[in-house]
């Protein structure tokens, strides 16, 4: 009551740090009139003067005003697009180091221009990181305007790209390129020969979009470089038709922790067939000798109880793909590790690719943790504040919005079963389209998102599809996505740095149509048309009630959840969103309280009656809780256990650095073999001991084992005078 009462008087945290940064926007503002009137040589001008003053010694932070206020004049003359307030706040709370928490629709990608040219005047580059290529690219190429017309250099790294186009990308002032194509150049890097070789310079500031994907969501899935070991494709074939034979009693299975293991009788069971088929040989499974075959039964269990196809993978052109949870796009070129993948490609009876050993690994955790200067955007990052906050130490900072949002959220909607969940949403969708209000129906998994669809052309409701099978047509899909009347089924794919723009995407109309005009004299008649009509489309998408949002199930994360209803409302526009859920959804099941099952019952819930109650949502928000400590736990795991591989991996590579920028590398043996033999002599020749004391066997077995030197240190030994340091000086 207390802390209400506090917060009313006086403002959230938030409240008061944003308004700790208005003189810094006030600043930017009184520059605002002056700047509009340069000349563009004069304002290109501006980035060779701050260079001067940063190498006089002036402080980013001095510069700050002026900086931003260049780049807000830059963007209106090159995109026609100038910064709001909000958006100057954002940007300064990426220069500070911190995560700037925007809804959607309100700029994030113009925002980052801001930090990111501040910071780029150094010369010590800027790495803009985003989910995937296609945004790397269309970023780069749409905000590198801006920067190339002040005079910076932008590069984009990008798959496919070969050494020398990367080290130009890299040592450009501004990099965009995608968290996995920056990790994987590291390690490659880290495995090179000579410096010539090298791809990346040194780190100095990252700024990652959908930071909470890709510091959070990815945290749990290191970057491998592998390489090919021995072939058991036999035998993960032939182990897999065992266990297809196996039934409900042989195993336990735990939802929650993703684990199966065998039962007693199911141990007997593998046992009995594994002797039948000849590949246990001698003992029981467990038995030492036998570890490689318990791997392989272990990794084709997982295989059939654990991995779902067209949830966990797909099956493409006779390959095994894997689906991130969290986007729902296909992972190509990215493998299960430990022999999963090849366990997969045995249950699909696809050809099972060569195992591979690991050459080099990280975790994105400890890679961005490398930056000495570490930002992050995303429109969901304050559900997860505890962890940004523990492991990388960024604060999370939630950036007021430009335009109130007008999107009704609806309480959930709950079912006994799938079926009557699934009736209930063809019922909302086919009415909405009737009242031609657009439709954005969020699916957990590919299987979901092409049955509901089948029950939509039963129903005789157009409508597309957006899953990883169809990525291909993504952008023409989403174009299409806010137009009045339409319907569009997608899993998480949309619902993260998808912009669904009421009436229909115009930048992409005007583009394909205009492009398409034969004759000049054409297109301005042309586009006015075009603009108008999309005008029309707006207006009557935005009366009909804006885009309305459907989640069929809700994730084990609020954020994806709220990432799928900030696809509606953007910019001040109306909306809607609802979830529909059922006893029978995969979060209800594993994580949700028994409770809430015996409460249904005594309310008498009937056949096609939905529950809607705020005790409901509670249950559910403790549910989903409940599974990110559960995840949080994990990742906290996983980034202990690789703190202390990331010590050693820090001194080995920095070790080979040294070494590949010696022109001798003479110096660099000789302090590695007096640290070798001072920590032989220190075992072996205690402080504050005598000569008789010294166990003189153990030196000469550790210099003959490791320097190959036969050495008469017997002899030495029983030398009058003889010291630690006249051994250490003779052996050296």
């Amino acid at each position: 009551m207390l802390l209400k009462f506090a917060k009313k008087i006086f403002g959230t945290a938030n409240e008061r740090f944003i308004k700790k940064l208005k003189p810094d926007v006030d600043a930017i503002n009184k520059l605002d009139a002056a700047y509009s009137k340069l000349a563009d040589k004069d304002l290109k001008a501006k980035t060779l003067l701050f260079k001067e003053r940063i190498k006089k010694g002036e402080d980013l932070d001095k510069i700050l005003a002026e900086a931003f206020a260049t780049v807000r004049e830059a963007a209106k003359r090159t995109l026609g697009e100038k910064h709001y307030d909000v958006q100057l706040i954002g940007g300064i709370v990426l220069h500070r180091g911190m995560i700037s928490e925007m809804k959607t629709g309100e700029g994030k990608t113009l925002v980052s221009t801001l930090p990111a040219y501040l910071n780029a005047l150094t010369g010590k580059g800027v790495h803009i990181v985003t989910v995937n290529d296609y945004l790397a690219k269309r970023d780069s190429e749409w905000m590198g305007k801006v920067y190339k017309f002040l005079g910076l250099t932008v590069g984009c790294i990008v798959h496919g790209m070969n050494d020398g186009e990367r080290k130009e990308a890299y040592n450009a002032d501004i990099t965009y390129g995608t968290n996995n194509e920056l990790g994987f150049d590291y390690l490659r890097d880290n495995m090179k020969f000579e410096t010539t070789q090298l791809t990346q310079r040194p780190f100095n500031f990252a700024i990652v979009d959908e930071v909470d994907s890709i510091l959070i969501d990815e945290a749990r899935t290191p970057l491998v470089i592998s390489g090919p070991s021995e072939d058991s494709s036999n035998l993960y074939g032939e182990v897999d038709n065992l266990i297809k034979t196996l039934s409900a009693e042989d195993f336990d299975k735990d939802e929650k922790i993703r684990s199966v293991t065998l039962t007693d009788e199911g141990t007997k069971k593998v046992e009995e067939l594994l002797i039948g088929a000849s590949l246990l040989k001698e003992g029981k499974l467990y038995d030492i000798q036998n570890v490689g075959l318990v791997h392989h039964v272990n990794q084709a269990l997982k295989a059939h109880q654990i991995f779902e196809k067209d949830k966990d993978y797909l099956v493409k052109d006779e390959k095994v793909v894997i689906v991130d949870e969290f986007t729902g796009r296909m992972m190509e070129g990215r493998r299960f590790s430990d022999g999963l993948h090849q366990a997969l490609e045995a249950k699909e009876g696809v050809k099972i690719q060569i195992e591979n050993q690991t050459l080099a690994s990280i975790t994105f955790q400890n890679y961005f943790r490398l930056y000495p200067k570490i930002a992050g955007m995303t429109g969901t990052a304050i559900t997860e504040a505890g962890e940004f906050s523990d492991i990388y130490k960024l604060d999370v900072v939630e950036i007021p919005t430009n335009v109130s949002i007008k999107r009704i959220d609806g309480d959930d909607e709950i079912y006994r079963t799938t079926k009557e969940k699934e009736k209930a949403i063809a019922v909302l969708i086919k009415n909405c389209h009737k009242n031609k209000q657009p439709v954005l129906v969020g699916t957990i998994t590919i299987e979901k998102s092409e049955r509901l669809s089948e029950i939509l052309k039963k129903e005789n409701v157009p409508h597309n599809v957006l899953n990883a099978r169809y990525h291909e047509q993504e952008a023409e899909i989403i174009a299409q996505a806010g137009v009045p009347g339409s319907v569009t089924i997608a899993t998480n794919m949309a619902g993260r740095g998808v912009d669904i723009q009421m009436g229909g995407n115009l930048s992409l109309k005007l583009e394909s149509e205009l492009s398409a005009a034969t004759k000049e004299s054409e297109k301005p008649g042309l586009e006015k048309r075009i603009r108008e009509g999309h005008k029309n489309l707006r207006q009557k998408a935005i009366t009909a009630g804006g885009l309305y949002v459907i989640g069929t199930e809700r994730h084990e994360s609020r954020r994806i959840d709220n990432q799928l209803r900030g696809r509606s409302g953007r910019q001040g526009d109306s909306g809607k969103s609802k979830f529909f859920l059922s006893l029978e959804d995969d979060l209800m099941r594993i994580f949700g309280s028994d409770r809430l099952d015996t409460m249904l019952q005594k309310l008498g819930i009937k056949e096609n009656e939905a529950i809607i109650h705020p005790w409901i949502s509670k249950a559910l928000e403790k549910a989903q809780k409940k599974v990110e400590g559960r995840n949080f736990e994990i990742r906290k795991s996983l980034l202990k256990f690789d703190d202390v591989m990331n010590d050693q991996r820090k001194v080995i590579y920095q070790q080979r650095k040294e070494v590949m920028a010696s022109k001798t590398i003479r110096e660099t043996i000789e302090s590695m073999r007096a640290d070798v033999l001072a920590g032989i002599l220190e075992r072996f020749i205690p402080k504050k001991t005598y000569p008789e004391q010294w166990d003189e066997k153990a030196i000469h077995a550790e210099t003959l084992r490791i320097f190959n030197l036969d050495l008469p240190i017997k002899k030495w030994v029983k030398e009058e005078g003889i010291t630690r340091e006249i051994i250490e000086e003779r052996v050296a």
